[in-house]
């Protein structure tokens, strides 16, 4: 009887371990032929059409923001913490800055906050009348992507959802530089995570792969970059970028530069009809 019930345990923990062998390794959730050119491209074309970001249901949100800069022992030397409320209309995003550090504005800090609100406000008139949004949330556009060579990697469940795991790395190791944030886009790799069915990015982890001098290292250098975001997939099908996190070394001027960032928006709401 012993026997037959270790033999019975045994192979219930074998049959455990092929099930979840096999549901890790199970088939995405879309089509599994595509090249990563095909999928950057499908992810490009949603995150730049117009119907994706003037269609987005109205939202208001909360967004937190917390900068920390070190001293040389790793110290902090000053904390920022900014508390927003965001809302989104027609897809054009409206910040309002409502806390720095646990503190509300004073009146004369609200009036520029109302000041910023009215004119963001007349780009979303503006917005209404040619049927775009903004590209404030958009880290996929035509632009970026062209400067990179993505490589499919594997595919990965995450939040439920399928994704497409693609590694990302510059085309050529001798990209143009225009303008100073060419110097850091052309040495930026790492990977992003496209979902599956609707190709939305669902997560990018990038870094810095060499220093970036700025403005002939007369302004400063960047040794180190590391930066992660992550996106949520609310039940209407509409993505917002929930959660990101970054490290920041180098060289500012004549003084060492350690700066820690990280964000996180929650409350998601979507507003009444009476304002879509």
């Amino acid at each position: 009887m012993m026997k037959s019930l270790l033999y019975r345990n045994r192979m219930l923990v074998l049959a455990g371990s092929l099930l979840v062998g096999l549901l890790a390794g199970r088939p995405v959730q879309g089509q599994t032929n595509l090249s990563a050119d095909e999928i950057m491209r499908r992810a490009v074309q949603r995150a730049e059409s117009a119907e994706t970001r003037s269609g987005k249901p109205n939202y208001a949100y909360t967004k937190h923001t917390l900068t920390q800069e070190l001293d040389s022992k790793g110290r902090v030397k000053d904390r920022k913490e900014k508390l927003y409320e965001i809302l989104v209309e027609s897809g054009w995003t409206i910040p309002k800055l409502v806390q720095v550090n646990g503190q509300s504005l004073s009146t004369d800090e609200l009036k520029k906050q109302d000041e910023k609100e009215t004119a963001e406000r007349q780009k979303l008139t503006d917005s209404r009348l040619n049927k775009k949004g903004d590209n404030r949330e958009n880290f996929l556009t035509t632009d970026i992507v062209e400067r990179f060579k993505f490589t499919l990697l594997e595919t990965k469940v995450i939040n439920e959802r399928s994704t497409y795991v693609l590694s990302v790395e510059p085309k050529s190791a001798d990209m143009p530089v225009k303008k100073m944030t060419d110097r850091f886009l052309n040495q930026i790799a790492g990977k992003i995570w496209v979902d599956a069915k609707e190709f939305e990015l669902a997560k990018a982890d990038i870094h810095l792969q060499t220093e970036v001098a700025l403005w002939g290292g007369m302004i400063g250098t960047l040794k180190r970059c590391n930066f992660v975001l992550e996106r949520t997939r609310l039940e209407d099908g509409v993505w917002f970028n929930a959660l990101s996190h970054g490290v920041f070394e180098g060289r500012k001027l004549l003084e060492p530069m350690h700066i820690l960032t990280s964000s996180e928006s929650t409350n998601f709401r979507r507003l009444s009809l009476a304002r879509d």
